[in-house]
């Protein structure tokens, strides 16, 4: 059995709580401010793209030996236009280097948390959820409580991968702002 300590409790840690709770994995919510000790060897980071640096100062030294999963979208909220990440990076590249004692990983963020808790897109697809890193065990673990909790999860490559993630999940919000699709859609991999 894993723990796993999630960041944020709003519709995407509530729902990825429910993904962990549901495969018999322990999952832990614990606030940003550094009050509560964080004990799951899998932390994932719920949380918006703003909030990455106020946890590093609170939660740096906890986050030192653990599985850390970013799953943000690093995009301009106020305009919708474009990433505020380099061109040739990603916030969870950003966040890698950071951490320098943690084991990074970016997944759920080409997720939406309908789809996550309904464990499909749309109406008919399974959800999946892509997981990429530089740390083979660091990844299959994520994968194995992930697929525990009954979604499909893939190994998308190496952390490198993150900004392609990045770019597919700020496409998918885009498109959901403006009506496009619902909230319940999304990216399906269909064999």
């Amino acid at each position: 059995m894993t723990t796993v300590s999630i960041i944020g409790n709003g519709n995407m840690g509530t729902a990825i709580g429910g993904i962990v709770a549901a495969g018999g994995n322990t999952v832990e919510f614990v606030g940003r401010d550094g009050a509560e000790p964080i004990t799951g060897d899998i932390v994932i980071l719920a949380v918006p793209y703003p909030a990455l640096a106020g946890i590093l100062d609170e939660r740096r030294e906890q986050l030192a030996g653990k599985v850390v999963v970013d799953i943000t979208n690093p995009l301009d909220f106020e305009t919708f236009d474009s990433l505020v990440v380099p061109a040739d990076g990603s916030a969870a590249a950003e966040l890698a280097a950071k951490l320098p004692e943690s084991r990074v990983l970016k997944a759920f963020n080409t997720n939406f948390a309908a789809t996550l808790a309904a464990r499909t897109v749309g109406d008919a697809h399974p959800t999946t959820v892509l997981v990429a890193g530089d740390d083979e065990l660091a990844k299959q673990s994520l994968i194995d409580v992930v697929r525990a909790g009954g979604v499909n999860a893939v190994d998308a490559g190496s952390l490198a991968r993150a900004r392609e993630l990045e770019s597919v999940g700020f496409l998918q919000l885009t498109l959901a702002v403006q009506e496009k699709v619902g909230w319940n859609a999304g990216v399906a991999l269909v064999a």
